[in-house]
């Protein structure tokens, strides 16, 4: 009989084998990771946003923050489930065979309950956010400390993390003809030739 996917654990990975169940590991990839998406559902209808995040690791849970008002926070005061995901690719994998092209991954899914903080819960998640993406700037010495009553400006987030999951793949550094995304080669006799490519401008993150 079929495995039936929808009934298992939502921290549940199909392929155990790239399953990552080191808690060191997923710690220490949310703490690189710049970007997370972040999933919230209204009336089955669900949402996907970018944002930048914050793990704590003392209290185990995921501070980011939005405008005060818009689609994210009201999906989170109707409904607090949410799923966040971040993950990094690694270099594409070409076969002799179109089914069997790959690319090495690495992620964290994580699964919780959204709360909207406030007070001094939000000047310590917006303190986070600080340290993680300007660690070299501190407060007083270089940038004026968060004011409580500022906090009216903007809405933090809190998810109480329910489980998580970790899933990673990679290939050894001679995989043959492996190439990162943009830096495409030809193999002409064996021999690789890089291809000069014209990248697109990034696109501006959001935070929305």
């Amino acid at each position: 009989m079929a495995k039936d996917y929808a009934v298992l654990p939502a921290n549940k990975v199909r392929r155990s084998d790239r399953q990552i169940d080191d808690q060191g590991w997923m710690v220490e990839f949310l703490a690189r990771s710049p970007v997370a998406s972040l999933a919230t559902v209204y009336e089955g209808q669900p949402f996907i946003n970018t944002n930048l995040f914050a793990y704590d690791a003392d209290d185990h849970v995921v501070y980011l923050h939005t405008a005060r008002v818009g689609r994210t926070r009201a999906n989170v005061d109707a409904d607090a489930s949410v799923c966040l995901s971040v993950m990094e690719m690694g270099r594409l994998l070409p076969a002799d065979e179109a089914l069997e092209f790959s690319v090495e991954y690495a992620g964290v899914t994580i699964f919780g309950k959204g709360v909207i903080v406030e007070g001094a819960a939000a000047e310590h998640g917006l303190q986070l956010l600080m340290d993680k993406y300007f660690p070299h700037l501190r407060p007083e010495r270089d940038y004026r400390p968060i004011h409580l009553d500022e906090l009216v400006r903007t809405s933090v987030f809190r998810i109480d993390i329910d489980t998580w999951s970790g899933k990673r793949k990679s290939e050894a550094a001679d995989f043959p003809g492996a190439f990162l995304y943009g830096q495409q080669s030809s193999v002409v006799k064996g021999t690789e030739v890089p291809l000069l490519i014209e990248t697109l401008p990034q696109p501006q993150g959001s935070t929305q």
